[in-house]
Order: structure tokens, then sequence, then C-alpha cells
């Protein structure tokens, strides 16, 4: 399941669900544990059309990741009164979600999505082959305006949780960004859950038009 660390304005969020002893792909060696910033510019030169800085705000609706096969409806994540973030749960437990208090898919800022890697009871869930993803494959977002976001992935990274870097990840940006995040990391079974975070770094490269 995902398991994220959020400080933003002085609040900290922690977000934990069991997880499963299935061991999901994880991100190449050289990038595990890894604080450094990943380059995060937009790769322009991977694509051979342009894209404005950033698109009008529209809410997303569905996430598509070619190369691991995933197409996912997408959810809206708020808070918990506890302060967590909010995570897919019942039938809605094998959907992606977009944290609703990041930027939308396009505009300006990270823009993040969370899922689930897998559960006890589920097996592997959305987001199981998010270690697999490599830099230069891409994600699509479809938008509410009918539009769709295109990002190049930039950077994959795995974290310990207690030291995920949240300004890295949730801090403001100076371009169109896309964060992709699940556990990953060995299995804990006297916690039940997963021990790190994989994270997914992308930048908008291209976009379709929105309907008429």
């Amino acid at each position: 399941m995902v398991g994220v660390v959020l400080a933003l304005s002085g609040v900290a969020v922690i977000a934990v669900a069991t997880a499963s002893p299935s061991h999901p792909p994880q991100p190449p060696l050289a990038a595990v544990g890894s604080v450094a910033q990943p380059h995060l510019a937009p790769l322009v030169s991977m694509t051979s059309r342009s894209v404005e800085q950033v698109l009008p705000r529209s809410k997303p609706v569905a996430l598509d990741i070619p190369s691991i096969g995933v197409r996912s409806s997408l959810l809206s994540f708020g808070l918990n009164a506890d302060g967590t973030i909010e995570v897919p749960s019942g039938t809605s437990y094998d959907e992606a979600g977009w944290y609703r208090f990041s930027p939308t898919p396009g505009s300006l800022g990270p823009a993040v999505i969370l899922g689930h890697v897998s559960s006890g009871a589920r097996g592997a869930s959305v987001f199981f082959e998010l270690g697999h993803l490599r830099p230069g494959e891409t994600v699509g977002v479809t938008r509410r305006d009918g539009s769709i976001a295109v990002f190049v992935i930039t950077g994959v990274r795995r974290y310990p949780k207690d030291r995920f870097p949240t300004q890295l990840v949730y801090g403001n940006t100076d371009h169109a960004a896309l964060r992709l995040i699940t556990c990953g990391g060995s299995f804990d079974p006297s916690t039940g859950h997963y021990r790190d975070n994989v994270v997914v770094f992308a930048s908008l490269v291209d976009r379709t038009p929105p309907r008429s």
C-alpha cells in the first residue's frame, strides 16, 4: 500500500496501511535511498512536439502508464480528520488517486498521484509495477476538460519512510511536474508494512487539446 510522509505549511501527515509480503519491483540500486534531487527539468528533447509551459487547472480523471500496463480512473484524495492522507479502500482499493491539495496535472507545480502497491488480501495492486519504470518512459493523465497531459519520467527513487524527502516531492517547481507514489523496499512482517516509498518524478512534455 501507499505510505507517505507529508509536511506542508507546518502540518505533518503520515498515511500508511496494511501491505503484503509479495515483493514488488524496485528502482535501480543506484537510486535507492538517495535524497539528492534528480533531474527534474522538462526533457523537451525527448519529444518532437513542444508544449506550453503549463496548462489551466482541470481535475484529473484517468491515469495511463503504457510501459507497465496501468490504466486507472482517478479518485480525489484529501485529508482524514487525524491529518493523514486519504487512501483507496473498499471497492476502489485498486484505483489510483490524485491528492487534491496538489496542483492538477499539467498546472504549475507537482501534481501528486498515489496508489497501493499490494495488500495481504488482494495481492498486487495498481502501482505494483511502479518500480519498473525508467527515465524516458511516458505517463498520460486525462483531465476533465478532455485534454491529456503527457509527462516524461525523469527519475525513479526509493526512500526510507523515516527519511522521506517531503520538500523534494511536494515542494514548488518551476514547471508542470508529476509525482507517482507507492510503497516499496523490503516488507516488515512485524508491522505489516513496506519500509520504503517509491517515487516517480516526471515533467510535462506534451498534451492533446481539450474537447470543444
